[in-house]
């Protein structure tokens, strides 16, 4: 059994909650979201609640049982005050700025590097911290992925694009290893 799938997700005030067919649709005050409820699935809306149950018993549908209750949960939690991560740049001339929609990372290379920000994404830059946010949770954590892959942080010095947080195992370099040669 599910631990996960058995718990019902609370509708807070402010949220409405509909199923079409085998769509959910969550709506709140920043905004909308939809996702598809996996077949054997059943999602049913009650007392300000929302439960999941399946149609039989197989251990296949277990996962999505609980997937899908953890996305209901993600989406109400996101229409309501939203998702961000938050990067930080650690290199000696790395610079990032926005321009409109558009998040462009100067990180060593000879030109800078531009991504332009999906519907429902935002980008904000204060000194060397870039926060990405927006409603859908899944869509800020891959595209805060793709920032940070553009020059990740590598282990000798550091430099490169990380979350803020993230510990970095630091390596020896060259002249530490001979020196413990030598003894």
């Amino acid at each position: 059994m599910s631990n996960i799938g058995k718990k019902p997700v609370k509708i807070t005030e402010g949220v409405t909650v509909s199923t079409e067919d085998d769509k959910i649709v969550v709506s709140g005050p920043k905004g909308t979201l939809e996702t598809k409820i996996p077949h054997g699935i059943q999602a049913t809306i009650k007392d300000h609640e929302v439960v999941f149950k399946k149609e039989e018993e197989s251990h296949e549908l277990e996962k999505f049982w609980g997937l899908s209750r953890a996305l209901l949960a993600n989406m109400v939690h996101g229409v309501v005050s939203g998702f961000e991560k938050k990067l930080e740049l650690s290199g000696v001339g790395y610079r990032a700025s926005t321009e409109g929609e558009e998040l462009t990372l100067n990180v060593g290379y000879v030109n800078p590097v531009r991504i332009k920000a999906p519907q429902g994404i935002k980008f904000s830059v204060d000194e060397n911290i870039i926060t990405v946010s927006g409603i859908d949770k899944q869509l800020v954590g891959d595209i805060a992925n793709k920032i940070r892959s553009v020059r990740p942080p590598e282990p000798y010095k550091g430099k490169g694009i990380k979350y803020v947080g993230e510990y970095i195992r630091r390596k020896a370099g060259k002249a530490a290893k001979t020196v413990g040669a030598a003894k």
